[in-house]
């Protein structure tokens, strides 16, 4: 199957660096969160992905009803995506991704 589309996201320095974006739209220093013992003050890898995944799972519910009667609107969809570290229980971490 071939790629509908792809981007390509540079990440230097890890949680306390930056990320950008091959074509410059997406341009971020990244900050590890006080809760987590680290300075805050930027966004966290954890609030990017959440934003992405929340817009690719409201995209889809709007995706299920385009051949449909009912149409579901692009305003009529608000998601919630909460994405957490959990210790994995073997000295690692482990993604946790809840929507609503």
């Amino acid at each position: 199957m071939s790629a509908l589309y792809s981007t390509t996201v540079n990440a230097i320095g890890g949680r306390n660096g930056t990320v950008k974006s091959t074509d410059g739209l997406l341009d971020l220093r990244l900050a590890m969160p006080d809760s987590l013992g680290g300075k805050g003050g930027a966004t966290s890898p954890e609030q990017l992905f959440a934003a992405a995944y929340g817009a690719c799972f409201g995209n889809a519910v709007i995706h299920v009803t385009r051949n449909k009667q009912h149409k579901i609107q692009d305003d009529d969809v608000e998601v919630a995506a909460t994405v957490g570290l959990e210790s994995n229980g073997s000295g690692g971490f482990a993604l946790r991704v809840k929507t609503r």
